[in-house]
């Protein structure tokens, strides 16, 4: 009797080692002598080094390939707050999905406290061990707090990837689709389902690249966000509109953009007939979709449809852009993710779904053709370009907007992240 899909992701991760990541050695421990430069005496050298200038740690330690995966369990997946220690799963996948696909070192961290400051004080106690820190499912708002406090008082990169990671793919895969569909950024009208961690970054990012506030109607679940409306808090308040809209039905009529952060089956066929010609619809709830891609087609034969899902085309996938994010910010020393260099993964990313797919990737995904188009609006998470093209364009980035400690030449060679990420071992 085949297992089922639970059984099996038990099984996973529980043999033939229980957990998915570990430790390797990067140098000699084989000798007596060996031992002796690894701890003492001869580790007492870089110590001192270390004392006299803390830049040195990048040249002594691991600090500058590492990352920490941070998390308090308060918002594990679509699973809600189920506690830190139930978060621990999560985080080490997050570690093995850095260590995969960009040659990071990374260490998972579970901090038992829901209270942002004894959170964000944690964090801070413990960040110059790390040459960045990824934080993740953090609810909101609290989620909004800890990551200005921990950019303003860490001095390394710190990224919340539910908020920056999400809205960066998003954005990269609606540039495409909107451009397929024939119709321009600054003009469409969007529906953002959803008024989240996520959600917020997501819709921010969007007006960065020209979307007017005006054409962004954002709802949760008492309905739209709107100007006057009761009891908003200051996070959502940003983004109410002056508008009559009150229901999903109602947002939806005649519009462009539909993106769904929020649950199953929230976008029915009414309401997909109801939107403009080309509808793009990025439903991204996990594991079920506002909408299943059958039916949506089955509804509308010119709609462009993304899922989070691997299964189904055009994924939303995280995955194509934190690793690489870090692996430039690392690369180059930046004290911070900033604006520039989110921009900077957006466009990358983007114009990579419109080179030519690969024989590795068409073979991993079993298909003989692919090109730019309705089904294909962003790259695959196995195409191995996405290493070297985002992570430059990260840290050219950093460089160009002065965020940097080191040029690009003397960060990581590309060619060996490559060999490390081929690495299982962790």
């Amino acid at each position: 009797m085949t297992k089922s899909l639970r059984q099996q992701a038990l099984d996973y991760h529980a043999l033939p080692t229980p957990g998915k990541i570990g430790t390797l050695l990067t140098t000699a421990a084989d000798t007596a002598y060996d031992l002796s430069l690894a701890y003492s005496p001869g580790v007492a050298e870089p110590v001192k080094e270390i004392a006299l200038d803390p830049e040195a740690a990048y040249q002594y330690t691991a600090k500058g390939n590492l990352v920490a995966v941070i998390s308090n369990g308060s918002a594990i997946l679509g699973l809600g707050n189920l506690g830190s220690l139930a978060s621990k799963p999560v985080m080490e996948g997050k570690s093995l999905l850095f260590k995969r696909f960009a040659g990071i070192d990374s260490v998972d961290i579970e901090v038992d406290s829901q209270d942002p400051e004894t959170f964000i004080n944690t964090v801070v106690h413990i960040a110059d061990t790390f040459g960045g820190i990824n934080l993740e499912d953090i609810k909101a708002p609290e989620c909004f707090q800890i990551e200005r406090e921990l950019i303003t008082r860490c001095k390394i990169p710190v990224f919340h990837d539910d908020q920056h990671g999400t809205a960066i793919v998003t954005a990269a895969g609606l540039m495409n689709a909107v451009e397929i569909a024939g119709k321009r950024l600054t003009e469409v009208r969007i529906v953002c389902l959803g008024a989240g961690s996520a959600a917020s970054a997501g819709m921010d990012l969007l007006k960065t690249l020209g979307v007017p506030s005006e054409h962004i109607c954002m709802l949760d679940r008492q309905g739209v966000i709107y100007q006057g409306r009761n009891h908003l808090s200051a996070e959502k308040a940003r983004f109410a509109i002056k508008t009559q809209l009150r229901t999903l039905d109602e947002a939806l009529q005649d519009a462009d953009v539909f993106i769904g952060l929020s649950g199953p089956d929230m976008l029915t066929p009414k309401m997909l007939n109801s939107m403009a010609k080309n509808p793009v619809v990025l439903a991204c709830s996990n594991p079920d979709p506002e909408i299943q891609p059958a039916l949506a087609a089955a509804t509308r034969s010119d709609v462009i449809l993304a899922t989070g899902r691997s299964d189904f085309p055009n994924q939303v996938n995280n995955v194509l852009g934190f690793p690489y994010i870090f692996r430039g910010a690392l690369d180059v020393r930046a004290s911070t993710i900033n604006q520039a260099m989110i921009l900077a993964a957006v466009h990358a990313i983007a114009n990579l779904a419109k080179q030519p797919v690969t024989q590795e990737v068409l073979r991993a995904y079993n298909l003989e053709s692919l090109a730019f188009g309705p089904d294909y609006i962003l790259p695959k998470a196995t195409d191995a370009r996405l290493l070297e093209v985002v992570s430059r364009a990260v840290s050219e980035a950093a460089i160009a907007s002065g965020v940097a400690h080191r040029s690009h030449t003397q960060g990581l060679n590309l060619r060996t992240a490559k060999s490390l990420s081929s690495n299982t071992a962790i």
